[in-house]
């Protein structure tokens, strides 16, 4: 009877134990950073990107940067009017020569903003 009861107390313990850590631990978050777009942007234009990856990365909202998630929009957008739906897998451009443009565009202003709130960080931690 008391290995009964030992056995009993640890396999309680365990259940418990294991029920506590997944009472108490978060659900995993994705954040997307101005680095994870650029790069993507860049992979893209130079047309190393599948559209399983561009849909992945543009398909999950961003919740934590105004900002970025109006670029995630407007990088959706361009892809639903200028994509070329299945041809990226068949070694095809992903976007029309209009898409890249702006996708370019976007880029290009994505990073400049990207450099300029870095600059003025460094500027704040200067001081």
């Amino acid at each position: 009877m008391t290995l009964y009861l030992l056995v009993f107390a640890v396999c309680m313990l365990v259940i418990g134990s294991v029920l506590a850590v997944l009472m108490l631990s978060r659900t995993p978050r994705y954040l997307t950073r101005p680095e994870d777009l650029l790069a993507l942007f860049t992979k893209a234009l130079d047309n190393n990107v599948s559209e399983t990856e561009w849909n992945t990365i543009i398909g999950y909202p961003i919740r934590h940067d105004e900002f970025l998630e109006g670029v995630r929009r407007r990088a959706l957008r361009v892809m639903d009017e200028h994509g070329r739906h299945g041809r990226a897998q068949r070694g095809g451009q992903l976007l029309d020569s209009e898409g890249q443009e702006e996708l370019k565009a976007m880029r290009d202003h994505l990073n400049a903003r990207t450099e300029l709130r870095k600059a003025a960080l460094n500027n704040k931690t200067s001081r």
